[in-house]
């Protein structure tokens, strides 16, 4: 899926185009709509601990900045989100060419959102659940 709204694809990308660290790891902004984002992430070597397969830290990374960027649909012009807290389910090995994650918005806030979010494993046809991520984005002021 994409976004219908250009003006709200743009304000995400921003978000992706303005993260080094981000940029940097090769996370893709694949679509965005109002209270949800999709992200992809080919797989490098770059990626991998020691045992082959996905560094938690990257599978958590992944999670928290597609969690961010759906909670910032939801925010007016002049605020912006930060992770407050978050949680995350480790199911299997972050395995394959890609992962793609898929984050909603579960309760927005005038404060505070809550934000689930899905990390799959992507190799050929086989799409295989990675992680289950919960987060709370805090509002403040900004805007990207």
């Amino acid at each position: 899926m994409t976004a219908t709204d250009p003006a709200l694809h743009a304000r995400v990308a921003r978000i992706f185009e303005g993260a080094p660290f981000v940029t940097d790891m090769g996370l893709e902004l694949v679509g965005v709509g109002m209270g949800w984002c999709e992200t992809a992430l080919p797989l490098g070597a770059r990626h991998l601990q020691h045992g082959g397969v996905a560094h938690a830290g990257v599978i958590s990374t992944l999670a928290d900045h597609t969690a961010g960027a759906a909670a910032q649909t939801v925010c007016p012009p002049g605020q912006t989100v930060v992770t407050a807290e978050f949680k995350i389910n480790l199911l299997r090995p972050g395995q394959g060419e890609r992962l793609e994650c898929r984050a909603v918005v579960l309760k927005p806030g005038r404060n505070l959102h809550v934000v689930e979010a899905e990390v799959y494993g992507q190799r050929g046809e086989a799409r295989v659940l990675v992680a289950k991520f919960n987060a709370t984005m805090a509002v403040i002021a900004g805007d990207f």
